[in-house]
């Protein structure tokens, strides 16, 4: 049976191969970016999935995008939240949020938490977080320097955004809707554009000779989407379970602070 996936970042790299691939089996796809250029891409590679147009790290288009998709969609078996930017500079969004924070962090909240209701009308909905649950040391939450106004450096805040996304879930996580935090690890989607010569030169140099390709990367994944794990929460790397480090009270902190910081935005 035809089911509905909603796919944040997804007309580039592995959120693209995710909408090409469902909607070539006959899923309903809504692929969401900010950028036309990917909407373009997207209808040349996946032309049965719909695209949608969001600044993903507005909080204000994001509450719009949701209710669109709540409106539209009153049933959602997938989210994917695969929507990622690395900023090797520190940049603030229109409504003031560090622009990492924005995408990786704040964004995810706001996706999770509004389209809930729309995820439990479905009979076994799942999310899949495309994240850094798992790999090199995790990072850790400025508590006091949520958006790194002192100090950023774009490794600390996607290590940070990492650190969220496991804290997040773990406040998320409830029956029925089954969240999975996935790492993917090194994969050949383009990594290397963002960074600065030389780290570009020796990015790319590595993804030739280690990164996986995304076709292959995305098989586990798809295998999580038709058949989600049991458990409310899980966690793996490259498509091997693997344990999280939990603290409850720390993810409720995070939840708590995410959503008073977005309150003037949703009122």
């Amino acid at each position: 049976m035809a089911r509905t996936l909603v796919i944040t970042g997804g007309t580039n790299g592995i959120g693209l191969a995710l909408a090409r691939h469902h909607s070539e089996r006959g899923d309903q796809v809504i692929a969401i970016s900010s950028s036309p250029s990917g909407g373009d891409r997207l209808r040349r590679e996946a032309p049965e999935a719909r695209f949608v147009q969001a600044d993903l790290s507005s909080v204000k288009q994001t509450n719009e995008l949701t209710a669109h998709l709540r409106s539209t969609h009153p049933a959602i078996d997938a989210l994917v939240l695969a929507a990622f930017r690395y900023h090797p500079s520190r940049t603030e969004t229109d409504e003031g949020f560090e622009r990492t924070f924005a995408l990786y962090v704040v964004n995810r909240w706001l996706m999770s938490r509004a389209l809930r209701p729309a995820l439990e009308n479905a009979p076994a909905p799942m999310i899949l977080d495309l994240c850094g649950v798992g790999g090199v040391k995790a990072g850790r939450i400025h508590w006091d320097d949520l958006q790194l106004e002192r100090g950023y450096r774009p490794f600390k805040a996607t290590m940070q955004g990492a650190r969220a996304a496991e804290l997040l879930a773990i406040a998320y996580a409830a029956d029925p809707v089954r969240y999975v935090l996935y790492n993917p690890l090194f994969v050949a989607t383009g990594l290397f554009e963002p960074f600065r010569q030389p780290v570009r030169g020796l990015v790319r140099v590595a993804a030739a000779l280690f990164a996986q390709p995304v076709s292959k990367a995305i098989r586990p994944m798809t295998a999580l989407i038709d058949n989600p794990p049991a458990a409310p929460l899980s966690a793996y790397v490259r498509g091997k379970p693997t344990t999280l480090t939990t603290d409850p009270a720390a993810a409720r902190r995070l939840d708590a602070a995410i959503r008073d910081l977005v309150s003037p935005f949703t009122a």
